[in-house]
């Protein structure tokens, strides 16, 4: 089944601030987004990392319960 859209947008201002790994931005619709990956050495590195030694631990008052969001949300607007 095809599906043909007509569409008519109008941007007045975008500002993007970050676009980061598997980012998609989309305006409009779009048949189908087919994921690609591509990995460069970049720094010519030649030895994998080294491991992580343990993670951050969660200390009081957060203790049993849980902490509290990294990013600061905004209340809800409806």
């Amino acid at each position: 089944m095809n599906f043909y859209v007509q569409q008519t947008i109008s941007i007045q201002y975008l500002k993007i601030n970050s676009v980061t790994n598997s980012s998609v931005l989309q305006i409009g619709s779009s048949g189908i987004i087919k994921p690609s990956t591509y990995l460069y050495n970049t720094g010519g590195y030649t030895v994998a990392a080294p491991l992580v030694q343990s993670p951050i631990p969660i200390t009081a008052p957060y203790e049993g319960a849980a902490a509290p969001p990294s990013v600061p949300l905004a209340a809800g607007g409806g």
